[in-house]
């Protein structure tokens, strides 16, 4: 595949989330996920992935038509008397096993990578793009919210279900990520792909539209694109939260502090030569410092 991804990248993105729940944890009663020593939400790479190939598949034409897909998605089938969901074998027999084939077809195996089970093994493609655990900059808790249903619990019932549902009031949740040119060569990664990965972040957080989802907020999208196999690393871990008035646990939205971005520019420009372009997206209404002062925006030419 030709444009194929020949420079490592480094991704730093924010989003906030009001009122909400951004990854629910199944074995433990769906409730946000969460660390308790220092009371931040937590929130899984693959959240994320999903995020992104939700929208790749509604929004971008990777449903299977015109050649062009997203491999891992639920996909069905009928046997005639019942329909069911295929496993990884089945979903790889849809491309007929051809590796080629769904490389060249879906977009998040050439992007995130993945296992593609066979018949007789299974061929395992490292991702280009890989996150780490994201993290929320702010102190906050879980706050549970009780209710009841429009249904009765049972036939001949006189009262209405009930149902607990867990949030986080507030909260500004970071990932760090990486694109490793190395492995974009054996998944073929192409600089479109990079171009749909960034809509996918912003946008994908936008579309996220349910119950327990909707709340979230693309707050800061910045890639940092490298000329040599470099990076800076935790760049999350850089910014500081300004408090305005209230507390960490006590904010309620983006008007409530201000991030200090002073050690992650300062970084930047000891390390301006390695850096071939950063490109920079924010909200306008978050509020960023530097050395005190306010700015608007990151780009190389101004560090």
């Amino acid at each position: 595949m030709s444009n194929t991804i020949d420079k490592r990248s480094e991704i730093l993105f924010l989003y906030d989330i009001e009122n909400a729940n951004p990854n629910g944890d199944p074995v433990n009663e769906n409730r946000p996920r969460f660390d308790a020593e220092d009371n931040t939400v937590l929130v899984t790479d693959v959240r994320l992935k999903r995020t992104i190939r939700d929208y790749w598949y509604d929004y971008k034409g990777y449903n299977g038509k015109e050649g062009k897909d997203v491999f891992v998605r639920e996909t069905k089938y009928n046997d005639g008397e019942k329909e069911y969901i295929k496993d990884g074998k089945g979903r790889a027999k849809d491309f007929d096993e051809k590796v080629e084939t769904i490389l060249d077809t879906c977009i998040d195996i050439r992007t995130f990578g993945g296992v593609i089970p066979l018949t007789k093994a299974s061929i395992t493609k490292i991702g280009p793009v890989q996150f780490q655990m994201g993290r929320s900059l702010n102190k906050t808790e879980v706050v549970e919210e009780q209710g009841t249903g429009a249904f009765a619990s049972g036939e001949k019932k006189s009262h209405a279900t009930f149902r607990t549902e867990y949030k986080v009031p507030y909260a500004v949740i970071g990932f760090n990520g990486i694109i490793n040119e190395k492995s974009a060569t054996h998944s073929l990664m192409t600089y479109e792909d990079k171009k749909l990965l960034k809509e996918g972040i912003w946008e994908g957080t936008k579309s996220l539209i349910s119950r327990s989802k909707f709340g979230q907020t693309p707050l800061l999208l910045m890639v940092i694109d490298y000329n040599t196999s470099f990076y800076i690393g935790k760049l999350r871990q850089r910014l500081n939260l300004i408090m305005n008035e209230l507390n960490e646990i006590q904010i309620r939205s983006v008007d409530d502090y201000q991030i200090d971005v002073t050690e992650l520019v300062d970084e930047l420009k000891a390390n301006k030569d390695k850096i071939d372009n950063i490109d920079f997206r924010a909200d306008s209404k978050l509020q960023l410092v530097y050395n005190g002062e306010k700015i608007s925006k990151i780009t190389k030419d101004e560090l």
